[in-house]
């Protein structure tokens, strides 16, 4: 009868020391361990103290109790994405301004405000250019040379600056994009001193350059 209790104390022991042999691996250095280096248990599964032992070298395999649990690591917030940025709109295309200058004499006798054929056929050419335009404003300057008086040269540069308005609104120009004005003699294109003497044919030849329609054009090109 004894010889089948130590057998049978043999047999548990092994079947726990199998057992223990899947234990998690700990600091078992105050608890009874094996040659394996695995805590020894009893058939009920307590562990054997050391004579060292002390609560806080306990392990969860033999003390769940007296092992503090680690509390779980705390989800690390990410910073919300930033919202996405709004499209940037393409700049608008800045007015593009073109300027012609048309001599007087291909748009009038001298002395005059009415308009040539030859004047007629440069501003055709002038509404044929400006139709893919996204038209601003036309800008048209009359000048006159220095023969006559002031208020007389004033008002006939106008009555030019004027004639060319009608033109170009008869080709389909609105009237409010057509801005006029008369700046007499006060700027002219010939040197001090270039055309001198007393009117005569060739003086007047001369002083050409100085009676004159300039015409500014400023739009966008494409209608965009």
């Amino acid at each position: 009868m004894k010889t089948q209790t130590v057998k049978l104390s043999l047999l548990l022991s092994a079947l726990v020391l199998s057992a223990s042999a899947f234990a998690q691996k700990a600091d078992t250095s105050a608890y009874l361990v094996n040659s394996s280096g695995d805590v020894v248990k009893s058939g009920t599964g307590l562990c054997w103290h050391t004579g060292y032992w002390t609560p806080a070298m306990a392990i969860a395999e033999c003390d769940p109790d007296l092992v503090k649990k680690e509390a779980a690591p705390a989800p690390v917030s990410m910073p919300a994405p930033p919202p996405p940025r709004p499209p940037v709109a393409a700049p608008a295309p800045k007015p593009a301004a073109e300027k012609v200058t048309l001599a007087a004499d291909a748009l009038f006798d001298f002395d005059k405000a009415v308009l040539l054929p030859a004047g007629k056929a440069k501003l055709d050419e002038l509404a044929a250019k400006i139709k893919d335009l996204k038209l601003e404003v036309i800008i048209a300057v009359g000048h006159a040379d220095r023969f006559g008086t002031d208020k007389y040269n004033q008002k006939l540069s106008e009555r030019r600056a004027e004639a060319v308005k009608a033109y170009m609104v008869g080709k389909g120009v609105e009237p409010n994009r057509v801005y006029t004005e008369g700046k007499g003699e006060k700027q002219p294109v010939t040197k001090p001193g270039q055309c001198k003497g007393p009117k005569s044919k060739k003086v007047i030849e001369c002083l050409q350059p100085d009676r004159r329609v300039e015409i500014e054009v400023i739009g966008t090109r494409g209608g965009k």
